[in-house]
């Protein structure tokens, strides 16, 4: 009895925490939440964006009870899509993007495996022999899960967010393997966040300026429209390792 007290309160603190935390506002929850005697605290169900479950996570990883997380959240898809759609639009972004040139690229064959096997990969691009890096691409529920080996961290980024790109996708696992290993640093995050905001077709890249102090990325500069902020900040969001974003964009007037 004792025990489940504790886990109860430890619930109620948490929930607490996310709705007083006033970017994330006093309505937000998590379908389902969870916390075990190990410590481990396990979270499910679906948010608005990127952007409000890196904050909830990290809302909930400050907890001095929580030792390690279970994630199961998903981000509310901006369009319904397949599977399939989901993999032929990422097929089309991986094959053409420049950074990409020479890399194997494997996605998934067919989406009848059985539940809990490996799904059979076929090559779209590439010679795995002869390629020195590699991209798998699986996909599950809207989920995507990237594999293989690329040369640096920011190839591993923008692999990341091209995925978080296609509208349909709920979530990136982003397990790319950099070869030779790096030692990551706040200049390799403005690096990546310079060159996505580079390949995204809506944005012009030299109307916004980036810094980037631990893993928080400082957004500034001007843009056209309130759209076109929002857009560079989400873009931010989704690169691997940053933990909080400052949009200090204007718009021109």
């Amino acid at each position: 009895m004792a025990e489940e007290n504790r886990k109860q309160a430890i619930l109620s603190e948490l929930r607490a925490r996310f709705r007083s935390e006033p970017r994330l506002g006093p309505h937000f929850h998590f379908d389902s939440l969870d916390w075990d005697e190990t410590g481990t605290l396990i979270l499910g169900g679906e948010v608005p964006s990127v952007a409000a479950k890196k904050r909830a996570l990290e809302c909930a990883a400050s907890h001095p009870a929580v030792n390690a997380i279970l994630d199961r959240v998903h981000v509310a898809p901006a369009t319904a899509m397949g599977d399939a759609e989901i993999r032929a639009h990422l097929r089309e972004f991986f094959t053409r993007e420049p950074a990409f040139a020479g890399y194997a690229i494997r996605q998934q064959a067919s989406f009848a495996a059985p539940a809990g096997a490996s799904p059979d990969l076929e090559l779209v691009a590439g010679d795995p022999a002869a390629a020195p890096s590699q991209i798998d691409i699986e996909i599950s529920a809207a989920v995507v899960t990237l594999g293989g080996r690329v040369p640096s961290l920011t190839a591993k980024r923008l692999a990341g967010v091209m995925a978080w790109w296609v509208p349909g996708v709920r979530d990136v696992v982003n397990g790319l393997e950099v070869e030779p290993e790096e030692e990551d640093s706040p200049i390799r995050i403005e690096e990546a966040v310079r060159l996505v905001l580079e390949r995204d077709p809506f944005l012009d890249a030299g109307q916004v300026r980036v810094g980037v102090r631990r893993r928080t990325v400082h957004l500034t500069g001007a843009v056209r429209s309130a759209a076109l902020r929002d857009m560079a900040e989400r873009d931010a969001w989704c690169v691997f390792g940053v933990d909080d974003v400052l949009n200090e964009i204007e718009l021109l007037r």
